[in-house]
């Protein structure tokens, strides 16, 4: 292999699959007596692509998620781990930082106002060089990698100046702005330029892939054709680095050599048939009655299940379901919310204070609603495994998302899938992707909170036959298009040449804005 980096040649790998992602998909334990194993990850995508590490001989690159030296790359559930060191200071900059107090508020719509600040910017590009600097030296000549989420969207541009090789394709998990609100980051052309060096872009929602359609053309002055992007070869080997000497070619006529670039949607899905599983073994199903006994057996148990996020509509909800009681609409104890919002991200400043805030409001509605031995809010701050998830989808009856922002919301599969006995009702926020999918749902605009209110009456007070006529409709979705499916179709259009479609091409604005050089 001949191609370079700062001078160095790339050296290739052994394998002929390598995903990349900001995690290993095994979780580092320590014993009390010190020593250290590694547990699987209970996540979908461990679940969706190990079958496939081990049919190509793969390799998955990832931090460990501890400050310090990587350890070296060892074998463990039929996969090459490939650990990637960050320091403490790169935790805070580009992981606490930029990844999730610029890029996380930024793309779910500024629900929360992102920070724009250099530094963390100057180690979100030294930290995806040294991705893609261990992808690089894995993957065999030829081979495909897999390059997933936001964290890592300069990767696949020197991914692509380092192995020219490979077959690359990104997947973003969470939603892609509006150009409006992309527009407003400093580095946008650099993040477009990185996302450019995969073959495959895959999206939630087809709203999302147009979303970066528009960015092509607006941030990097490109030309798209439906779902394709031409894309220069006389591009810098460093696109997406954080220089300039990737800028756009001038001028609108197409070269031979360009690349041709697709933005497609890929929506995400849940191993429905391991899930259903879980929630039929018998212990599950004993856990779920305890859970409703030690409820005090209420008529009616709603249930929210989240990430302590700002995205997910947490407050709307407790909002719309305070409103419930003070109207007498429903009532306690006989309808009984259980709130699972599981620690996330508690240094980042935005998250401090939405733990206040929905601790406070849980106490204000215990307080006024609640009666001694009950309280119609059971909050629980804590992170469950998959087995107690499952009893506490089979023991509510409605399930609420509420998600002002979300790129899928596997949650409200995941309800589905449990829920073998045909029962149960989910009510789901239209700005999620998996409401394109789950139409049998009561969709909702969690920002109406007359309209939630109504909505989470009728699924609590909903007849058994139209329950099973819903959740028919929705585990049928669920189940026919799993996460086996998800990384199947993605996979398949990787390796397969991609083929503008007929509309007519977009060329870029006449007069493309230009980027202010932006300093350290």
């Amino acid at each position: 292999m001949s191609s370079t980096t700062h001078g160095q040649p790339a050296q290739t790998g052994d394998y002929d699959f390598v995903v990349v992602a900001n995690r290993l998909p095994l979780d580092r334990v320590e014993d009390p007596d010190g020593q250290v194993s590694w547990r699987r990850s209970p996540g979908g995508l461990v679940t969706a692509l190990q079958p496939v590490m081990q049919q190509a001989d793969g390799a998955w690159v990832g931090w460990t998620g501890t400050p310090g030296p990587a350890p070296e790359p060892f074998d463990e559930a039929d996969m090459r781990l490939v650990p990637v060191g960050l320091s403490s200071e790169e935790v805070r900059d580009y992981y606490e930082g930029f990844s999730n107090d610029t890029l996380w508020p930024l793309y779910h719509d500024v629900i929360a106002p992102p920070r724009f600040r250099r530094a963390w910017w100057d180690a979100y590009v030294r930290v995806n060089r040294r991705f893609a600097e261990a992808a690089a030296e894995q993957a065999a000549d030829h081979a495909v990698v897999w390059v997933q989420d936001y964290q890592l969207q300069l990767a696949p541009g020197m991914l692509r100046s380092l192995r020219p090789d490979l077959r690359i394709g990104f997947f973003n998990h969470i939603p892609f702005p509006g150009y409006e609100i992309f527009a407003q980051l400093p580095w946008r052309r650099q993040i477009v330029e990185g996302l450019l060096g995969a073959d495959l872009l895959g999206f939630q929602r087809q709203g999302d892939a147009t979303n970066f359609l528009r960015a092509c053309r607006r941030a990097a002055g490109l030309t798209t054709r439906g779902s394709m992007v031409r894309v220069p070869r006389t591009w810098s080997a460093d696109a997406g680095a954080g220089n300039t000497a990737g800028r756009r070619r001038e001028g609108p006529a197409p070269a031979k050599d360009d690349r041709t670039v697709r933005a497609a949607t890929f929506p995400i899905s849940i191993d429905s048939a391991g899930f259903e599983a879980i929630a039929r073994r018998p212990e599950v199903k004993a856990r779920a009655a305890e859970i409703r006994a030690a409820l005090g057996h209420p008529k009616t148990v709603l249930l929210g299940v989240d990430r302590l996020d700002y995205t997910k509509g947490i407050a709307h909800r407790l909002k719309a379901y305070g409103e419930l009681l003070q109207e007498g609409r429903l009532r306690s104890p006989d309808d009984v919310l259980v709130l699972v919002a599981s620690p996330s991200r508690e240094r980042v400043e935005q998250y401090r204070r939405l733990r206040d805030e929905v601790e406070v409001t849980v106490g204000r509605i215990n307080g006024e609603f609640g009666e001694v031995g009950s309280a119609p809010v059971h909050y629980l701050h804590q992170s469950y495994p998959q087995e107690e998830m499952a009893a506490l989808y089979l023991a509510a009856d409605v399930m609420l998302v509420t998600s002002l922002r979300d790129g899928m919301n596997l949650v409200a599969k995941e309800y589905v899938a449990c829920r073998h006995d045909e029962s149960g009702a989910l009510v789901l926020s239209e700005f999620t992707g998996a409401a394109d999918e789950l139409g049998s749902a009561f969709l909702v605009n969690p920002h109406d909170i007359a309209g939630l209110k109504d909505a989470i009456v009728r699924a609590a007070r909903i007849s058994p036959s139209e329950a099973r006529r819903r959740m028919r409709s929705l585990r049928r979705r669920v189940r026919e298009y799993d996460v086996a499916h998800w990384a199947k179709t993605f996979l398949d259009a990787l390796h397969g040449e991609p083929t503008a479609v007929e509309p007519a091409a977009v060329e870029p604005d006449p007069e493309p804005e230009r980027e202010p050089s932006v300093q350290p």
